[in-house]
Order: C-alpha cells, then sequence, then structure tokens
C-alpha cells in the first residue's frame, strides 16, 4: 500500500514561488513503517496516473478554485483501483460533493493531521469510512512538514505556519468560519526548530503562512481591560507575549534569513510590533486593503480598515519599519464605480506599497458574501452546461464565466477589463524599475523586478481577469522567470546550523510575564 498526497492544480509552471504545507505536514502525520508518502504538485508537473497501483492511498487537499482538477485527479485514481481520501477548506465545506463528483472512498472535515493516521490505519484493516472529523488541532499540537521530502531546487521560499485562526469576521473571508476566531499559535520551539531546518537546507526567504501574524491588537487589549473579569486580558497578553518571543527568537537566526507573513492593517498603529517586526527580519508582508473608500469597506464588514489620506499613512508606516507591502485591492463592489479602477492604483502608487494585486469580487463557499448572494440569486440562478452558477467551480475553466455576481452600475466585462488595466498599470516596466530603488544592491533590484514580473504572469494572467490565451503565455513566462529567480533567493546551505536558545529571562521580567487563564 503506498501512499500518494497531491496537490491538484489546471495550470503547472514547472516552477512554484512557495511550498505547499498540507502534503508535507501530512507526511509528517504518516506512520513510519507506511513507508514515505510520494508528494506530487501539480503546480509544478501534472501528475501521471501509471504510478498509481490497486490498493494504494490517494490523499487530496482541495480549495474551492482547485476543486474541480481535484476531483478529476480523484476520479482517475479511483479507476485504477486506489482508495481515494478528500480533506482541505472545500471538502469541508462540501464533504458530500466530493463523494459525488470526485470518486471518494472518505471525506476528512476540518484539520486533517490529527486524524490522518487512524485514516490510513481503516485503510490498511479495510474499513474505511465515509466522513471523519478531524475538529481544530489546538496550537501545541499543529505539525511540522518533511521537508526532507522537498524537491529543493524547485521552490523559492519555504514555508512555516505559526497560527491558525483570524479573530476578524471578514464577508469574503472563509477562514474565521472554517478555522476559527480564536488564535491557535504554534509553540516558538516548534517554529523555530522548522525554521532552521529549512535554513540547513538552504531557503533563506520563509513565509510565515498565517491566517493572521497579528492575531491581538491594541484596541483588543483596550477592550478586555474594560471588562470586570481579568482573565480574557491576561489571555490576551499572553498569546501577544508569545508573538514577541517569537521575533526575537527570529533575530537569531543566521542574518540572511528573511520573512513574509500575512497581517492586518491595525499593525500600523503598533510601533513596537512593527519594531520587532524589524528586528526580525520579517520583511514583507501581504496586507487585505481591499478598497481605498469607506462605502466599499463597509461593503466587505472590514471597517477596522481606513481610506483616503488616512489609509496611504498607514500604508507607509509599514515601510518605515522596514516592512515591505503586498497591497490586496479586490474590485466589483456594490460601492465601486468605472472610476474606482483608476484611484485604487493611483493609491497603490501614492503609498508607495512594492507589490499589489487586484482580485474581483468572488464569492467563495463558507463567506457571508455567498451565503448573500445564494439567498438573494436562488429563484434565478443561470445555469452553465447545467451547473447553477453558484457551483461555479464545477463549471469547466474554459466556459465559467469571469465575474459570477451581478454588479448595480458595472457589467462583467467592465469589471474584467478595469482590473486588467489595474495590473497593467502598477506593473508596467517603468513603474517597477521606480519601485525597485527602494532596494540597496543592483542584484536586489534585479532580483526585485523579475519576481514583480513573475507575480504578474503568475497572478494577473492566470485568474480571473484574463483570458485562455493569456493563461497560455503567462504559464511560459512564468516557468523561464521562475528558474533564475530560484537561484537568486537560494541561499547556502547550512547543515550544521543549531536551534538558537531562547534569549534568558531576568527572574523579576519572568514573575511580571502575564499567565494565560486556565
Amino acid at each position: 500500500m503506498r501512499i500518494h498526497l497531491i496537490n491538484p492544480s489546471h495550470i503547472s509552471f514547472g516552477m512554484a514561488v512557495i511550498t505547499p504545507r498540507w502534503p508535507y505536514v501530512l507526511a509528517e502525520a504518516t506512520p513510519r513503517h507506511l513507508g514515505d508518502p510520494l508528494i506530487v504538485d501539480e503546480t509544478l508537473a501534472p501528475f501521471e496516473p501509471a504510478r498509481i497501483e490497486a490498493g494504494d492511498v490517494v490523499g487530496i487537499s482541495i480549495h474551492t478554485g482547485n476543486a474541480l482538477r481535484g476531483y478529476e485527479v480523484g476520479r482517475i485514481a479511483r479507476e485504477r483501483g486506489a482508495r481515494v481520501v478528500y480533506g482541505g477548506i472545500h471538502a469541508t465545506l462540501y464533504p458530500d460533493e466530493a463523494h459525488e463528483r470526485g470518486g471518494a472512498h472518505a471525506v476528512v472535515k476540518g484539520d486533517g493531521e490529527g486524524i490522518w493516521p487512524h485514516v490510513l490505519e481503516a485503510c490498511a484493516g479495510g474499513r474505511l469510512e465515509p466522513f471523519y472529523e478531524g475538529g481544530r488541532v489546538a496550537g501545541q499540537s499543529l505539525r511540522k512538514a518533511r521537508w526532507d521530502l522537498l524537491p529543493r531546487d524547485r521552490y523559492m521560499f519555504g514555508s512555516v505556519q505559526t497560527v491558525r485562526g483570524c479573530p476578524k469576521h471578514c464577508s469574503f473571508c472563509s477562514v474565521w468560519r472554517t478555522d476559527g476566531q480564536e488564535p491557535r499559535q504554534r509553540t516558538t520551539d516548534a517554529v523555530v526548530e522548522e525554521i532552521v531546518e529549512l535554513r540547513r537546507m538552504g531557503f533563506r526567504f520563509v513565509t510565515l503562512a498565517d491566517d493572521n501574524f497579528y492575531p491581538v491588537t491594541l484596541e483588543d487589549l483596550a477592550q478586555a481591560r474594560r471588562r470586570k473579569d481579568p482573565s480574557r486580558l491576561r489571555e490576551l497578553e499572553a498569546l501577544r507575549a508569545e508573538r514577541f518571543e517569537l521575533m526575537e527568537r527570529l533575530a537569531r537566526l543566521p542574518s540572511d534569513t528573511v520573512f513574509y507573513t500575512q497581517i492586518t492593517m491595525e499593525a500600523a498603529e503598533d510601533p513596537a510590533f512593527l519594531e520587532a517586526m524589524r528586528d526580525a527580519r520579517i520583511r514583507g508582508a501581504l496586507i487585505g486593503v481591499e478598497s481605498v473608500s469607506d462605502e466599499g469597506l463597509n461593503d466587505v464588514y472590514k471597517d477596522f480598515n481606513l481610506a483616503g489620506d488616512a489609509l496611504i499613512s498607514r500604508l507607509q508606516e509599514f515601510k518605515r519599519h522596514g516592512v515591505h507591502v503586498l497591497g490586496s485591492f479586490i474590485f466589483g463592489l456594490p460601492s465601486d464605480r468605472r472610476d474606482t479602477f483608476r484611484s485604487t492604483a493611483a493609491l497603490a502608487r501614492e503609498a508607495d506599497i512594492d507589490f499589489a494585486q487586484f482580485l474581483t469580487l468572488t464569492p467563495f463557499p463558507g463567506t457571508v458574501d455567498f451565503q448573500k448572494w445564494e439567498r438573494t440569486e436562488a429563484a434565478e440562478m443561470p445555469k452553465v452546461d447545467g451547473v447553477p452558477l453558484s457551483r461555479y467551480w464545477l463549471i469547466p475553466q474554459a466556459v465559467r464565466p469571469k465575474i459570477f455576481s451581478p454588479h448595480p452600475a458595472m457589467t462583467a466585462e467592465d469589471i474584467r477589463i478595469g482590473t486588467q488595466s489595474a495590473w497593467d498599470h502598477f506593473y508596467r516596466l517603468s513603474s517597477i524599475w521606480r519601485r525597485s530603488a527602494s532596494v540597496k544592491s543592483l542584484k536586489g533590484r534585479l532580483a526585485y523586478v523579475l519576481v514583480s514580473k513573475l507575480y504578474r504572469q503568475m497572478y494577473a494572467n492566470t485568474g480571473i481577469a484574463t483570458d485562455s490565451a493569456r493563461v497560455s503565455r503567462a504559464a511560459t513566462w512564468a516557468s523561464l522567470l521562475a528558474r533564475p529567480l530560484q537561484r537568486l533567493f537560494a541561499g547556502r546551505p547550512m547543515p550544521d546550523l543549531q536551534v538558537p536558545d531562547p534569549p534568558p529571562v531576568a527572574p523579576d521580567a519572568a514573575a511580571a510575564q502575564p499567565q494565560p487563564s486556565v
């Protein structure tokens, strides 16, 4: 019985920017007596059906974007006699669909790393059940990844998760519903040990692949202080202290180690946190800006963000602390108009952010937006090839509409063209070169230009705002750009690197350390 873990994708680039975590985490959870799983990441190359034999186990993790390809892979594997197990956020939301469309023998709902060994035991014993509840694994029990199984020369960035869950409630995001709003932080020792393993392999750049690296805001603390019961305050202070402890440990790693993460904009109000990020060499952060107007922020329930000049000031605050910003913007909100595309690109330029992504509003399952859309349009939901538009992920890419939700003032084509124009404007070579001036060395500026072009090819030219011809060209260009970039980002392997000791804590400081509530 061989175990295959397949990360499905309908586009293969030959190279990838960030290592996917889930297959390597499940590989770590696989009992050693069952052998090392065979891992296939289809963003590198399509899987080879001939490698699957009768009696094998095939694990497939799907999100909404790759569900259709995942189901295709599952059906092929089942036809070859394998037992097919699905997991991931989409399978958690639609477990019956994985059985009906993907040839599933079993579906794991929730976190997979805790339940995976039991699923494999059931496969070996011939008593596999149709559904398994993985639940939410506690932070201290979240597993590391089997990076020894990774093809080192195919990825630019390593990835390590430090916290799972997000306390926010953005209308377009399903994370807070599937992963929970209570942050589940891994221990500092576990995180640092995994990063050291990646640095030993030669990964200088590591993504802290978190739902939200800043889970406790100053406002959260202020609200907790106003409560009569101090237990919540102690709990939040402990979480915050653990964040600072982690960043202090990261600062003790080799000086060429660089980190990137995902964070909310509220961190701009927290100078101490930004200074700790700078000391830890967290050099970049994906920040969900979403909209540049108050009306747009209200559309997505993101009233904790700012708009206009205040937004520009906040974004610039990150850069003043050495944190480069990848700003994420959403087009197609109900309050958007035809001038929104131009004003958004202009603000991104004025705020001097280093990278930007311009997405179209997509109602993902599990989100408030999806529920509202499905409920409102249920009576008149159009169909494509017999599939209701509310199940758009089941519609083949070639005939899938570009925009799903009707807009009060623009057509779908207006939104598609406007979104593509924003990408084109921001990633013009002259604009990229101007922004690269923030990088000190010529080698660094060259890397910045190549990364910008790669990012545009992989996301602007393969996403919802483009057409099939550009998708094909983008895959070719991305593959060509990625190879020299991988060499630029790679570092010298450090096989003898040791895990740094925790910084010493003075006795009085230890006594004053806030304790979590029991």
